[in-house]
């Protein structure tokens, strides 16, 4: 090859080098605006997560307040009701990791385009303001999400585009406005989506008592049982009545699955209930736990529909647990000792459970009327017809072990917390002109 043939090959490569360069160049400038951060950064620099030790969240409507109390969180709007650390810990790792996709430069003033109007009371337009701070009270972030990011409509989805982003303002940053995937589904203002929801679990009923509507010291009926795979039977049932087990088999699992929905500010308690319907049940376990529960119906609020069958129950809890294990007529000395063991795990399992019971003492929580269901019944509803008792069948769902408790059943767990509506999506809105005046839009 000849010295000329060499040169021509070194100019080519150089410049094929230079013309990479500018495309890269090209490339990384359209992702790369005025505003202070840019795809790929997050969008809190240096956050201090682990500092964090106050959230409030705002919509507009509503607001709720979360605070750490030595491990845990509570939630001030509820008497400081303990809250989800599951989930305050898992919004507070996505805030402090999620990235910016695109800026948007916009002066702040142009946030209300995005979803974000703090003078707006509809949520879909006021958007959803997080601040953060530690236990000093200091200020550490403070956010707000507005609307969803529209993707392309899809010709081949029923669905449409759906949603790839959502725009966020932090609110000490204001070279513009940010677009970044994460969604925040769970990030909401309603005190009870926060509650920790860990609720009562009765084991082993033996007994079940319950009192006529508004008359909390009489006895409707009583239930009871000789052991834990017995029947129920009912006290004082004459020789001609026959006891309904449809009606009665739900009370053997009362509480195993119960779930509230929310729990009732001590100040507004004493009027919540619906006093005229006010009922007391006692419930006692063959481990000695007893349970007095009082439930009614909640009355309805200004904009709530009459017929709601949301309820008001609350609970105070005792228990007598067995010291000392009893020995067995000629147990061997191996035996013994292996007994002893699982009385005294047993034991120290009944006794957190009874501190962990105790600790709903003094709520009122509100709960579906499904919880409750099994005790509403009065005498005659836990007997058959004549009708019934001259051609039995086979029990309904009700009567089926098991079933009592689970969603939908017959006195059992409330359905799961509704699905939250969110915000529509909503395309990038035209930009502010060179000017300072709006776009073509005439705004």
């Amino acid at each position: 090859m000849s010295k000329r043939q060499v040169i021509v090959l070194w100019i080519l490569a150089l410049v094929l080098t230079a013309a990479v360069f500018a495309v890269r160049s090209g490339s990384d400038e359209s992702f790369t605006g005025a505003t202070d951060r840019n795809r790929g950064q997050t969008l809190l620099d240096d956050f201090p997560a682990a500092e964090v030790a106050r959230m409030s969240i705002s919509d507009g409507t509503d607001s709720v307040t979360l605070e750490q109390a030595g491990s845990g969180w509570q939630v001030a709007e509820r008497d400081d009701y303990p809250a989800d650390v599951q989930a305050i810990n898992d919004v507070i790792r996505t805030l402090a990791a999620v990235e910016v996709t695109q800026g948007i430069e916009a002066d702040p003033k142009y946030a209300p385009r995005f979803g974000m109007d703090p003078e707006a009371g509809d949520p879909e337009d006021h958007g959803t303001t997080v601040a953060l701070a530690n236990d000093a009270g200091t200020e550490l972030a403070r956010l707000t999400l507005g609307k969803e990011l529209e993707a392309a409509a899809n010709p081949m989805s029923p669905f449409g585009g759906g949603s790839t982003g959502r725009f966020v303002r932090n609110e000490a940053d204001n070279s513009g406005i940010y677009v970044v995937s994460e969604l925040f589904p769970t990030l909401e203002a309603d005190p009870a989506q926060w509650l920790d929801d860990t609720f009562l679990k009765v084991e082993k009923i033996e007994s079940v008592s319950v009192s006529e509507p508004g008359k909390p010291d009489s006895t409707a009926w009583t239930l009871t049982r000789k052991d834990e795979t017995a029947n129920f039977e009912l006290e004082g049932i004459a020789a001609d009545e026959t006891l309904d087990t449809s009606a009665t088999s739900p009370l053997k699992n009362l509480f195993s699955y119960a779930r509230f929905e929310d729990i009732v500010p001590a100040d507004e308690a004493g009027e919540a209930w619906q006093e005229e319907e006010k009922r007391k049940a006692v419930v006692r376990t063959f481990e000695g736990f007893e349970y007095i529960v009082h439930f009614a119906p909640k009355k309805p609020g200004e904009d709530a529909d009459a017929t709601t069958d949301a309820y008001l129950m609350s609970v105070e809890v005792s228990a007598e647990i067995p010291a000392e294990r009893k020995a067995e007529e000629g147990e061997s000395e191996d035996d013994a000792k292996t007994k002893q063991e699982a009385f005294e795990e047993r034991r120290k399992s009944l006794s957190e459970k009874l501190e962990a019971d105790k600790s709903f003492a003094g709520r009122t929580f509100q709960v579906s009327k499904f919880t409750i269901d099994a005790l509403l019944n009065d005498r005659a509803a836990l007997l058959q017809s004549e009708s019934a008792a001259a051609q039995p069948g086979q029990p309904g769902m009700q009567g089926m072990p098991g079933m009592q408790g689970m969603p939908g059943a017959p006195g059992g767990a409330r359905p799961s917390r509704p699905v939250q509506a969110v915000t529509p999506p909503i395309a990038i809105p035209p930009l502010p002109s060179e000017d300072g005046e709006d776009g073509e839009d005439g705004e």
